[in-house]
């Protein structure tokens, strides 16, 4: 009896060993060669440049991604309760990964017999678009993910990975953030946004093109409708608004304005000299402001004589 109790004392002891001994070296080799998070201090992302003219109104927008950086501030608090209610309710609770939403997607989606909920957090979303850009859908990249949202955690308070988070997500339409991208949809700036508008933008981040409000306005009024519900369950607005923002028309935006029609041979004149001079990617990703010297109705009014004359001459 001593002899069988010593050797699964032994047994055990083993098995417990080697178990560590495998996780420690795959943590080692999982975990190393990480990015440095400091990097994220440095968040410099592409953003859009704009030529205007004398008067200041803008003529030309050039860019790589099609984003304008804004301060937290300038985004309205129901704008972001909408994303953390839709996208990671235990947002302010967690420190970086949830297990409790990992474990509540995972019986969800069994339930369902396929993937109808994710377990990321907006921590990880963040890192995913900052530190692991690029990297193949593998376990080595969830673990790494996990760690480096954990240490994203410990370096920024929530607000700085919100700021990273609003003004990186993609959200269609070619829009990187919620100011390109309420631009884009309302033609307005994020500052302006009512409830019902950004409910909708809050629907996007889990397929911008299939709940694209352009191009599957039903589906986008459906994940609305689950953006509004979230808020209410979390609490962040009530049964009342809830309803009263579902009701609220929205007028959406087909096609983005088209800002080189207004002077188009000036304005590329432009384009070319600052490429020449700067480079393309300073002119596509460095977010310039160029000031020029174009008077618009001047220009405008010289456009309109020349289409006149051409039609007085039979286009010679």
């Amino acid at each position: 009896m001593k002899r069988l109790l010593k050797f699964t004392f032994w047994f055990f002891s083993f098995v417990v060993f080697a178990g560590a001994c495998t996780g420690a070296y795959f943590w080692y080799l999982w975990s190393s060669n990480m990015p440095l998070i400091g990097s994220v201090k440095e968040y410099r992302p592409p953003i859009i440049t704009e030529i205007y003219s004398d008067d200041g109104e803008v003529i030309g927008r050039l860019w790589e991604e099609k984003r304008i950086v804004i301060p937290l501030e300038q985004v309205p608090q129901h704008l972001i309760h909408a994303f953390v209610a839709a996208e990671d309710a235990r947002f302010f609770e967690h420190e970086g990964v949830d297990v409790i939403s990992i474990f509540r997607a995972f019986l969800k989606n069994l339930r369902a017999g396929k993937i109808e909920q994710g377990g990321s957090t907006i921590t990880q979303q963040v890192t995913k678009s900052l530190l692991l850009k690029n990297t193949k859908r593998t376990y080595r990249r969830k673990v790494r993910e996990a760690i480096l949202s954990v240490q994203l955690e410990k370096n920024f308070s929530k607000k700085e990975i919100l700021f990273l988070y609003l003004n990186q997500i993609y959200l269609g339409q070619g829009a990187y953030g919620v100011e390109a991208a309420s631009r884009t949809y309302f033609g307005k700036s994020a500052k302006d946004l009512a409830l019902a508008q950004s409910a909708l933008l809050a629907g996007l981040p889990q397929a911008p093109a299939r709940y694209s409000p352009v191009s599957h306005f039903d589906r986008a009024k459906a994940r609305q409708k689950y953006v509004l519900e979230r808020m209410s369950q979390e609490g962040y607005i009530t049964n009342e608004q809830l309803s009263r923002a579902l009701e609220i028309p929205l007028d959406i935006q087909g096609e983005t304005e088209n800002t080189f029609a207004k002077a188009p041979y000036f304005t590329e004149h432009v384009r070319r000299y600052v490429l020449a001079k700067y480079g393309e990617d300073v002119l596509l990703r460095g977010g310039l402001r160029v000031y020029t010297t174009l008077n618009l109705k001047m220009q405008q009014t010289a456009q309109e004589a020349i289409r006149i004359r051409g039609k007085g001459t039979g286009g010679l």
